[in-house]
């Protein structure tokens, strides 16, 4: 069959999808996905997966997508990140059996994808993106969609859009926010770019930002006109707001534990997902939340939930009549509920808060602010501070690393192919070479061996003269014997 394009694939493929999960890098797996679509998701997105590392590694393809079959976890889209075309497109052939199109992110902003050249910080590569999206659109049998963020001008960010459509980009997502808008600096998505965009293409356009509430998604449907709403934090928090309900937290966190038994994944995916859904009573309960950051074992964490459940249960049995949530929270804090992101200090003490670490507390230090004062830095840097009272933070007195000549990784300082040392590895072994910067010393050693076999054979043709020589002395004694007897 052809492939469906544009407006087709959306409705026919996609089934009209107006619900949409996000990627979100160890959080959308199986499981998660599953527990959503029960709860009115009607699309979901794979965890953002490395293209390289899906390319080489089976264990990676099995874990994140080739595991057990699923048929409800359809309609899916995986998304890799990427900076190669060959790469991408090798990568996209071996996970297009298993999908309904392949998406390409453009829109990561954290410092793993600058230090490895993806996500936003390709936004301004427009020739390769191209080369990236003209290739897999020729060879892929499934369509190709795109994840991006914002410029800050609207005009370049739509000139971009267009840019990607042309390349052959089939339903493209737009993140209302800048590569710079995010932590504490997130700041309100615009929804101004989105709508600029979707009158600008012919495509399908998902939005993506600010969404915490089922009417938040009605509300940009309706100023955007885009085709769908992703939501990444505000489904974290509640799986089921596209249901618009706020269940209790114990409903949804009790199903979703189920179903990871069923669906296996990494013991950290799981404590990620309770301690976003029981994030407001982990406040009130920090013994808990400490038990739940050590437990070792999926039945500790079967447990921690059961006795927050207790504990909650516990306190709406002694709730008196009239009493309202606490905190500001609009719901009590078992109840699945948005969790607004705090910013920084100064906005804190604008809106009226202590500007204290109560605001900022677990979160990353602002990358701007990291210069050295321990106010601004997190409580792990803090620590690092006091063990080192010379430590710096500054990011531009750190070192720079140059990149690996085969891949994205920093390669080694004194590697004589300018290739981080997995990539050395496997060039020195094909090459028989060495590479002192590494420590890899494949020809030395082969020579060694060779000068070892050769010697093997200088000492063992010595033996046989010296055999042979002895013999001979032996036979004239025997002469000489011989004679003096006759």
């Amino acid at each position: 069959m052809p492939k469906l394009r544009g407006e087709a694939f959306w409705r026919e493929t996609l089934r009209s999808a107006h619900y949409v999960v996000a990627p979100m890098v160890d959080q959308s797996e199986l499981a998660w996905r599953l527990l959503s679509r029960r709860h009115g998701a009607q699309l979901c997105y794979t965890p953002m997966l490395h293209a390289q590392v899906f390319l080489r590694d089976a264990n990676y393809r099995r874990e994140n997508l080739y595991g057990e079959a699923c048929p409800e976890d359809r309609p899916l889209i995986v998304q890799f990140c990427a900076n190669d075309p060959e790469v991408f497109v090798q990568a996209a052939l071996l996970a297009q059996d298993y999908c309904d199109a392949i998406d390409l992110n453009l829109g990561c902003p954290q410092m793993i994808a600058k230090r490895g050249h993806y996500g936003a910080f390709l936004q301004e590569e427009w020739d390769l993106l191209q080369r990236m999206i003209l290739l897999a659109n020729e060879k892929l049998s499934v369509p190709i969609t795109c994840k991006i963020r914002v410029f800050p001008e609207i005009d370049k960010t739509v000139k971009y859009a267009q840019m990607l459509e042309k390349a052959g980009c089939q339903l493209l997502t737009v993140h209302g926010r800048t590569k710079e808008q995010k932590g504490p600096l997130a700041g309100v998505a615009s929804w101004e770019h989105i709508q600029a965009v979707r009158k600008a293409v012919s495509i399908p356009v998902f939005a993506n930002g600010n969404i915490q509430c089922l009417s938040d998604v009605e509300e940009c449907i309706r100023k955007t006109g885009v085709h769908g709403v992703m939501s990444a934090e505000g489904n974290l928090h509640n799986p089921a707001l596209f249901e618009g309900r706020n269940p209790l937290v114990w409903e949804m966190a009790e199903e979703y534990l189920e179903i990871v038994q069923k669906y296996p994944c990494p013991l950290s995916y799981v404590r990620a997902h309770l301690f976003k859904l029981w994030h407001h009573t982990l406040q009130v309960y920090q013994q808990l939340r400490e038990e739940l950051a050590k437990v070792k074992t999926l039945e500790g964490i079967v447990d921690v939930n059961r006795e927050l459940k207790l504990r909650c249960q516990e306190e709406i049995a002694n709730q008196k009549e009239g009493e309202k949530p606490k905190e500001g929270l609009p719901f009590f804090h078992w109840i699945c509920q948005p969790y607004i992101r705090p910013g920084p200090k100064e906005r804190c003490k604008e809106n009226g808060d202590s500007g204290t670490e109560k605001g900022v507390r677990g979160k990353r230090a602002l990358e701007e602010e990291e210069d050295g004062n321990s106010e601004l830095l997190s409580k792990n840097k803090q620590k690092k501070k006091l063990r080192n009272p010379n430590k710096s933070f500054d990011p531009s007195l750190k070192p720079k690393y140059a990149k690996c000549d085969q891949c994205g990784n920093p390669k080694g300082n004194k590697c004589v192919f300018n290739m981080c040392r997995g990539c050395c590895k496997k060039r020195a072994f094909k090459e028989t070479a060495d590479c002192p910067g590494h420590g890899l010393l494949f020809k030395t050693k082969y020579e060694k061996s060779l000068s070892w076999q050769n010697s093997q054979r200088v000492i063992q043709s010595p033996e046989l003269g010296r055999r042979g020589a002895v013999a001979a002395g032996e036979a004239a004694a025997l002469e000489e014997a011989g004679d003096g007897a006759v």
